[in-house]
Order: C-alpha cells, then sequence, then structure tokens
C-alpha cells in the first residue's frame, strides 16, 4: 500500500461517524432500581402481581434516590406496570429534575407472581417451598440462601411447586418475560444510541434477570428497597458493576439534607 493510501485510510477511520466496524461498539449502562417500601413490605406480606402503595418511607427513600440519581444523564427510563414500580420513577424524576423523560410501562418487569399465596405472609409461602426443597422450614431457607446453596432457579420453582393452585410463576416463565423486557430496552436503547437507562422494577425480578443475563450471578440476598443494580451492556454481553448498592440513595440523603 503506498504512503498516500495509507494516509487517507487512516484520514477516513479518524473521521467522527464512520469508524471501521472493528472499532465501533454499542455500549449501554442498565440501573435496575428496586421500588421504594410499600405497605405490605411492612407486614411481611407476600408482594408480587399484588401491589400496595409506597409508605412515608417509601416516598422518602424514593426521593434519596432521586436526589442521588441527578447527575447521571438518563437517555430514557422504565417500569414495571404496577402502582410501587410507577409511584417510585415518579419521585425519581421529580426530585432529580428529568420530568422531560417520558416513562415506558412493560408489563415483563412485574414482579415473579407468588400465585396463590399472593398477599399472605411471606413465612407461610417460605416454609411450603422449603418442604418442597427437604428443608426444615423457613428458618432453614433463609439459612440456605445466605450460605449461597440456593439459587434464585431453585428458589422460584420451588414457590411455584409449593403453590397448591398451581398458578405461581415458575423460573423459566418469569426469565422468559423479564428477558424479553430487557431485550426490548436493549434494542430501542441502540436505535437512539442511548447510553444510561433507569429500570424501576422489584427484587426477585432483578435478581431473575441477573442470574442468567450475566456473568456474575447475583446471590438471593434480598435487595434493600431502592437499592440499585449497575449492569453494562456491550457488544451482546451483561457484566454487573454494581450488585445493589444504596450509595445512590446515601448520597441522594446527604445532599438533599445538607
Amino acid at each position: 500500500m503506498s504512503r498516500y493510501l495509507l494516509f487517507v485510510v487512516l484520514m477516513f477511520n479518524a473521521l467522527p461517524g464512520i469508524a471501521s466496524s472493528e472499532s465501533h461498539s454499542d455500549e449501554i449502562t442498565l440501573y435496575f432500581a428496586r421500588h421504594g417500601e410499600t405497605l405490605l413490605n411492612t407486614l411481611d406480606h407476600v408482594q408480587g402481581w399484588a401491589d400496595s402503595p409506597l409508605t412515608e418511607e417509601g416516598q422518602r427513600i424514593a426521593r434519596y434516590l432521586g436526589a442521588g440519581l441527578k447527575d447521571i444523564p438518563f437517555d430514557s427510563v422504565y417500569s414495571g406496570d404496577s402502582g410501587r414500580q410507577r409511584s417510585t420513577l415518579e419521585i425519581i424524576l421529580q426530585t432529580s429534575g428529568k420530568t422531560r423523560l417520558t416513562p415506558t410501562e412493560l408489563s415483563g418487569l412485574r414482579e415473579s407472581f407468588f400465585g396463590s399465596y399472593e398477599g399472605l405472609r411471606n413465612e407461610e409461602m417460605r416454609d411450603a417451598s422449603a418442604r418442597v426443597l427437604c428443608l426444615r422450614d423457613s428458618q432453614a431457607l433463609m439459612q440456605e440462601m445466605a450460605k449461597e446453596n440456593l439459587s434464585i432457579k431453585q428458589l422460584q420453582n420451588a414457590i411455584a411447586a409449593a403453590d397448591p393452585q398451581g398458578l405461581a410463576e415458575n423460573y423459566q416463565q418469569v426469565k422468559a418475560r423479564t428477558h424479553d423486557a430487557v431485550k426490548r430496552i436493549i434494542s430501542a436503547g441502540m436505535e437512539k444510541h442511548e447510553k444510561n437507562i433507569l429500570i424501576v422494577t422489584s427484587g426477585m425480578t432483578i435478581m431473575n434477570l441477573v442470574y442468567e443475563l450475566t456473568n456474575k450471578p447475583l446471590a438471593i440476598k434480598p435487595l434493600a428497597n431502592a437499592a440499585v443494580v449497575k449492569i453494562n451492556y456491550k457488544n451482546g454481553e451483561y457484566r454487573v458493576i454494581e450488585p445493589g448498592t444504596l450509595k445512590y440513595v446515601e448520597a441522594g440523603k446527604k445532599s438533599l439534607e445538607d
């Protein structure tokens, strides 16, 4: 190749927006946030497709999260179609001054459906699930979770198997709809060249997503209300950057109190 031709090729590849396909890659950062505290959370009752309003504390922590996310230039925002998810996102947008963004609701981002256990005590559902897994009781189940001996897939399938009405979603059902929702979000983001996307959903939904969507499955440790799981998408791969942090809530609380 002549020096002149080499120079032309290098200049062509250096022009903005005309880089070679090898040097170009779509990269998107997804911020998955759990909703704020709800009435059923405080009562320790099962809350999947069942819904309840945010408590005063839930609204407060959503404001803290909004303030903590204020400096992140989100290109789009999503939530599930549950009231608690919708309300949390609305508060985040108001507090962060990002009301120009129009939320998109996706039913695929709902919490797992717990069938006939919806609205009952969490302990009742855990006891039944523990028996399916040949564990003594709810306490033994929680201990196995703490030791990271139990995957989210095993837990979700145990809940489905334990439901006497056979209505609860199994792992594959949750996976199918949540992965479809994320694919839609990524596809739209890539088409619009978006870089940062906020997604407000629920705890089990986030853990189900992370289990197979990324190369770093999260242990089954309940995510705190308003905790954020930050995931990077690049070249068809997902990578967990922050596995369930409250740093945005803490930063927002400090800024609002100051």
